[in-house]
């Protein structure tokens, strides 16, 4: 029995097409961060539980310390990167700013985009949906009323 121990993928990274070796047991995280140096996800916990790293893969929301590398071949990954032009924030990162929804910034990648998940799914999502949206990002500085509000007025 032949043990695959690395693999060649492809992956489309905030519009740019990447190919790398990958040892089969790589998190996509550590492949965002340090081969492709998108440093702008965050490691927090390496268990799923902090969504720092939070990243849209194929329009779905995944917390990228949870998925190997490989099974991100051929995949469309979107990161906090991604979200903005040069010169221009998008709606939702400029009512962070304007609500003060950022006070570390540790969080606030993977806060932004799960809320971006959020709103390409529902542009006009209720509270309750705003709160279960963010439910899987951990906020140790804000208190998460700011991230809230925040989200509500890029909703409107």
């Amino acid at each position: 029995m032949d043990v695959v121990t690395s693999q060649t993928i492809g992956v489309e990274v905030n519009g740019t097409t990447y190919e790398r070796e990958v040892e089969a047991r790589r998190l996509l995280i550590h492949l965002l961060r340090d081969d492709l140096d998108l440093t702008g996800s965050h490691i927090g916990c390496d268990t799923g539980n902090c969504g720092a790293c939070s990243v849209i893969l194929d329009r779905t929301l995944v917390k990228s310390c949870m998925v190997l590398a490989i099974q991100a071949d051929g995949a469309s990954i979107e990161t906090v990167e991604g979200l903005a032009g040069e010169e221009q924030l998008t709606p939702l990162q400029q009512a962070f700013s304007d609500h003060h929804a950022l006070q570390c910034g540790y969080c606030t990648p993977g806060m932004l985009m799960s809320a971006t998940a959020l709103l390409r799914e529902n542009p006009k999502p209720s509270d309750e949906e705003i709160a279960k949206a963010i439910q899987g990002n951990i906020c140790r500085c804000t208190g998460y009323w700011n991230i809230f509000e925040a989200i509500k007025a890029a909703s409107e």
